[in-house]
């Protein structure tokens, strides 16, 4: 009977360490928040890095644009809703934003006239 106990006992214990090394995804509201995308720009002497860049995003994931520049400009988000961001001449600056609907959204600097980034939201 005591051996029965132990064989018992033992497989209840390994029953529950593989319950807690492969635990059942969380239900949907209590999922972490979407991962953010990020996009780092520079402007120094009139130049901006990177122009052009292509980047993907979800509806309404978290977009964040990190600037250090030694000027000041406007930064455009021609999206749903429109966003617009004062860039001031000074480093580590970070505007986050999402967009609600799907398609092709430009990055723009409104005084350097240049494309940033074109976001493909789906």
């Amino acid at each position: 009977m005591r051996t029965l106990f132990v064989i018992a006992a033992a497989a209840l214990l390994s029953a529950g360490c593989t319950e807690t090394e492969n635990p059942a995804p969380p239900p949907p509201d209590q999922q972490t928040p979407a991962q953010r995308v990020v996009i780092d720009v520079t402007i120094e002497d009139g130049r901006v890095t990177p122009t052009n860049q292509q980047v993907q995003a979800a509806v309404n994931q978290p977009i964040v644009i990190r600037v250090s520049s030694d000027a000041t400009d406007e930064l455009h988000v021609h999206a749903t809703p429109e966003h617009t961001f004062a860039v001031k001449a000074e480093p580590l600056q970070s505007f986050q934003f999402q967009v609600e609907v799907p398609g092709r959204v430009d990055v723009e600097l409104h005084d350097l006239h240049r494309v940033v980034a074109t976001i493909a939201v789906q």
